[in-house]
């Protein structure tokens, strides 16, 4: 499966970028016309096996938010989104830069989203299993229900897809992303964007 899901996310990222070239593009300019603050937002996140890797992300709040107000959480309405970023949130578009993540190998096109040190340092045995995969853009939680579940249940549909994966498995992810997406229930601005830290920062 390693090499066939390999194949997947290179071919997947690569079409991403193409596509998705003019959003990109569009979204930057916007970026740098309201404040003239850097076009990516750059975290450190937790990859497989517990290895640390370079999280990139289109900036959609201002610059320094991460020592502002709620820290890495992020509230509804939370006034240091700006308001490109808040567009660019609705549509989860901010996360399309990570296909670049894909490209270089750190993330998958499917898996567990990747997740903050701080929490990786509290999961329990069973929880760690999540780190057994590449870290995704999208992934089981994510299409069911990421947006209203508990941080636990999370963390147990994505051990559950650790323990399940399959290429079908994920073309089924992936067919069901769309959906989930413009319904709702993928991302929205509501406190359960914390603590699960997916959405924090930039």
């Amino acid at each position: 499966m390693n090499v066939g899901k390999r194949m997947m996310d290179v071919i997947v990222a690569g079409f991403g970028l193409i596509v998705s070239s003019p959003v990109l593009a569009l979204a930057a300019l916007a970026i740098k016309l309201e404040d003239r603050g850097p076009v990516l937002y750059r975290q450190q996140r937790v990859g497989k096996d517990g290895a640390d890797f370079e999280l990139l992300k289109l900036r959609t709040m201002v610059v320094g938010a991460e020592k502002m107000g709620a820290g890495l959480a992020v509230n509804r309405g939370d006034s240091r989104i700006t308001r490109s970023g808040r567009a660019l949130r609705r549509l989860s578009l901010d996360e399309l830069p990570q296909l670049w993540n894909i490209l270089r190998g750190e993330m998958s096109v499917v898996g567990p989203r990747p997740t903050l040190r701080h929490q990786v340092d509290a999961y329990t045995p069973h929880q760690r299993r999540r780190l057994e995969v590449k870290p995704g853009l999208t992934g089981w939680a994510q299409v069911n229900g990421r947006a209203s579940l508990p941080w636990g249940k999370r963390i147990e549909l994505d051990v559950w897809y650790v323990e399940h994966r399959s290429i079908w498995l994920d073309l089924r992810i992936l067919a069901r992303t769309p959906f989930a997406l413009f319904h709702g229930t993928y991302k929205g601005e509501s406190g359960g964007w914390h603590p699960d830290g997916t959405n924090s920062g930039g």
